[in-house]
């Protein structure tokens, strides 16, 4: 069983987008996989109710229990390690990680980022892109190293920047992007 584990902070509408691809484009059957977890570092996350409600395991390992990056990434990894994963996908998981978490999971670790990389890595990406003029904005599925948002890119996707755009509008604009790319993104990694 090729076991996939979901990290989120938040609503977890890319969580939610993975499982309904997961479901629909039968993963279990093409290739023996399936998500297996969720994992928050927020108690209060919305998408831990999704999880339960499709029979997904969840559990949080809330980082404000640590004293330090490192005590709370090792926390997180243990709780990883018990679904035995073969991808772990950071789906607005909102914790920089350390070097040797990334590392722990070389190859296997993916995230979505809410911008063209490597164009504005980081934070407030839709200001930003607004801010500079850009015409066009998007999302980038990558593999994560220890560079924040700089690992080789899977999957991207494009949208217009449209005048009078707000960050809240693009933002919309975006993630209906980032719902079909992360999937697909996934499914690529398992077919190879």
């Amino acid at each position: 069983m090729k076991n996939i584990v979901i990290l989120i902070s938040g609503g977890g509408s890319n969580m939610a987008a993975i499982v309904r691809a997961s479901r629909r484009g039968d993963w279990l059957q093409r290739f023996g996989a399936r998500v297996s977890a969720v994992v928050s570092n927020r108690a209060d996350a919305g998408g831990l109710a999704f999880a339960r409600e499709q029979g997904i395991a969840t559990a949080v390992v809330d980082h404000k229990a640590y004293a330090s990056r490192e005590a709370f990434d090792a926390a997180l990894a243990a709780e990883i390690d018990r679904h035995e994963p073969v991808l772990v996908a950071l789906a607005g998981f909102m914790r920089i990680l350390t070097p040797q978490f990334v590392e722990r999971y070389a190859g296997r670790l993916l995230n979505i980022h809410p911008s063209l990389l490597p164009a504005f890595p980081g934070l407030h990406t839709h200001r930003r892109a607004i801010e500079a003029g850009c015409k066009v904005a998007g999302a980038t599925v990558h593999q994560v190293t220890a560079e924040l948002d700089h690992g080789p890119i899977l999957e991207q996707a494009v949208v217009p920047v449209l005048e009078g755009d707000t960050e809240a509008t693009l933002a919309a604009r975006v993630l209906t992007q980032e719902h079909q790319i992360y999937p697909r993104a996934i499914e690529r990694v398992l077919r190879a």
